[in-house]
């Protein structure tokens, strides 16, 4: 959503611009759809309460759309901050660890699942803290969007799933789960292999 200093003087007089509102009222939500997420399930994941579930499921999909809204308005308005560029990436990756803690409580994912999601953003953002030191920008590619694509389809997936099981659609539900948790396994394979070659992309800086 961002980029440097230079790029933030020639359209921004303030870091309260739009988009980083947006990204502000983002981080300000995660925690309000943990809180409904936690309210929705009883009896260890074998009810889901209908308000709760279904606020819960409304809220962490309109928090995904809200990533794409942000990069929206600050390009389209020329509002590129750095304290965007900070703020962005933290936002994007508390909206998915949030929910993979929701359903890691729920055993509905692996333990491992979470481990390689999150050693994956360590090891990039450590990456790209070094490059930048060096003056040197590693550009996401398509596999890295691949794989946040098809992460957030897939987190989604889980809790529309929960809403349907809530009102009655079980055989629905059981199906949504299915392809969520599938979803899933390419997400980790995704996340594996684009790691992989942002390092790869990146071993100049790493051995320099």
């Amino acid at each position: 959503m961002a980029t440097s200093s230079g790029a933030s003087s020639q359209g921004a007089t303030s870091v309260w611009t739009p988009a980083n509102i947006v990204t502000c009222v983002r981080i300000v939500f995660i925690p309000i759809f943990m809180v409904l997420a936690e309210l929705s399930c009883v009896v260890s994941g074998a009810v889901y309460l209908p308000v709760p579930t279904i606020a819960a499921c409304a809220l962490y999909i309109l928090l995904s759309l809200t990533d794409k809204l942000d990069g929206y308005l600050a390009r389209s308005r020329h509002e590129i901050t750095d304290f965007g560029k900070f703020l962005d990436p933290i936002a994007d990756k508390l909206l998915v660890f949030s929910a993979l803690l929701i359903l890691l409580e729920q055993g509905l994912v692996s333990v491992w699942v979470v481990f390689i999601i999150l050693f994956r953003e360590f090891l990039v953002s450590a990456l790209r803290m070094v490059a930048g030191a060096q003056g040197v920008v590693i550009a996401a590619d398509k596999l890295g969007k691949w794989k946040t694509a098809v992460t957030m389809v897939s987190l989604c997936g889980y809790f529309v799933s929960f809403s349907a099981a809530s009102i009655g659609f079980v055989y629905e539900a059981a199906w949504l789960l299915i392809v969520s948790g599938v979803l899933m396994i390419a997400a980790v394979i995704l996340t594996v292999i684009s790691g992989v070659q942002y390092f790869w992309n990146g071993r100049s800086v790493i051995f320099s």
